[in-house]
């Protein structure tokens, strides 16, 4: 393949990327980097944990991130997703109002003991956006039942909605057997799955997710707060999303939070205290805020470079990508980042399609390439005339001939 970097094109993308190559959960934490003042993850009292950007989706720091483990109340941020997904295919709404049957009663049903609850009763009539604040707010099991039962006629049924979604998102350390969390043979996730849900819930279904930030709900005169005490931390805009716990999981945290454009996701799993998952959730957040930032150098559909076209109806196309490139780069080194491309071919021959990948363009740091994009076609380019081909094939093979 030839490397095509234009003058022009290196002096207008200075752009900036990913990673510090060594940013790893393997660095101590009196590791530094002198050239972007880096130092190393905290070290975090937990089982395992990962921290991603959620626009570019890069690891920033990570342990045992792919290790399964129960995943307790974290479960129901699939259950929550599912739900989610219902009300945006316009399957279930949120005025609807659902008869709770005698599974979703606590008093009937002994796994629930001693568990998170909204309380309800057989008979109880609830619409679906109460249930929902109790699944997300209150983290009540009995509430999952009764979503479970009234989206997809069961919970077993709907057990199979949450691991067809599990597929579908690529997870590749999860699988479900309840839809509430409380621990069961055969059901697992990670930490990085969990961040790889929460970001799904932010990315796809918004409006599901917009419930995660409110701090307390209050369902036949009891009042619960919601479990996540990052919401109260003035030092962080944390906007989410779930806690979980139970004697096997230890304590969990999945937490969301924002500083500009950049939006971070950490999870954390195996926590030995309750307030403990917090701090160390916020140790691994204050840090990617700290010394990292999301940019988005290149936006869809706008114009990257331009080269020759043959046998077609214009003389040159226009290049770019066909989706927006969120990057996360060492803070302040948006100054030192370039950018080039190279194509798959030696000419580009039309006929052209929008969106027609034709390269790659590179992203580099220090001289390394730390990211890649696929180049793509920006505009339709068909096939030229008679004429215009032939004159096209003369200068082609001209331009073979000599260079």
């Amino acid at each position: 393949m030839k490397p095509v970097t234009t003058l022009r094109l290196l002096k207008s993308i200075t752009l900036g990327t990913v990673l510090a190559l060594g940013v790893t959960s393997v660095a101590n934490a009196d590791d530094v980097n002198l050239k972007t003042m880096i130092p190393g993850v905290p070290q975090i009292d937990a089982e395992a944990y990962v921290l991603i950007d959620y626009n570019s989706g890069k690891v920033l720091a990570e342990m045992n991130a792919d290790a399964r483990r129960n995943p307790a109340s974290l479960t129901k941020m699939m259950t929550s997703y599912v739900i989610g997904q219902a009300i945006k295919a316009g399957k279930i709404t949120p005025t609807d109002v659902v008869t709770i049957g005698k599974d979703a009663w606590a008093t009937g049903n002994p796994e629930f003991k001693g568990s998170s609850l909204m309380f309800l009763k057989p008979g109880d009539r609830v619409p679906v956006s109460e249930l929902n604040r109790g699944i997300i707010l209150q983290s009540g099991n009995d509430a999952c039942v009764a979503m479970a039962d009234y989206v997809a006629g069961s919970q077993d049924a709907f057990v199979g909605l949450m691991n067809n979604y599990v597929k579908a998102l690529g997870l590749q350390n999860t699988q479900f057997k309840t839809v509430h969390g409380l621990d069961a043979d055969g059901q697992f996730s990670s930490a990085r799955d969990m961040a790889l849900i929460g970001q799904a819930l932010i990315r796809d279904v918004p409006d599901e997710y917009a419930t995660y930030h409110e701090k307390e709900f209050t369902f036949n005169k009891i009042r619960q707060v919601n479990r996540n005490g990052l919401l109260w931390d003035t030092s962080l805009n944390v906007d989410g999303i779930k806690t979980g716990h139970t004697d096997a999981a230890g304590y969990n945290l999945v937490a969301s939070a924002t500083e500009g454009q950049m939006r971070l996701i950490s999870a954390v799993l195996g926590g030995h205290t309750y307030k403990g998952r917090e701090t160390e959730s916020k140790k691994l957040l204050t840090w990617g805020f700290r010394f990292f930032e999301t940019v988005s150098p290149l936006k869809a559909g706008k114009e990257f470079a331009s080269e020759p076209v043959w046998f077609g109806d214009a003389d040159r196309v226009e290049l770019g990508v066909d989706k927006d490139v969120f990057l996360t780069i060492p803070r302040g080194r948006m100054k030192d980042l370039k950018a080039s491309y190279v194509l798959t071919t030696p000419e580009i021959h039309a006929p052209l399609t929008k969106n027609q990948v034709v390269g790659s363009i590179n992203f580099q740091l220090d001289g390394k390439t730390i990211d890649q994009r696929p180049l793509v076609v920006l505009n339709e380019v068909k096939e030229g005339g008679f004429v215009g081909r032939l004159i096209d094939y003369i200068k082609l093979m001209f331009h073979h001939w000599f260079g």
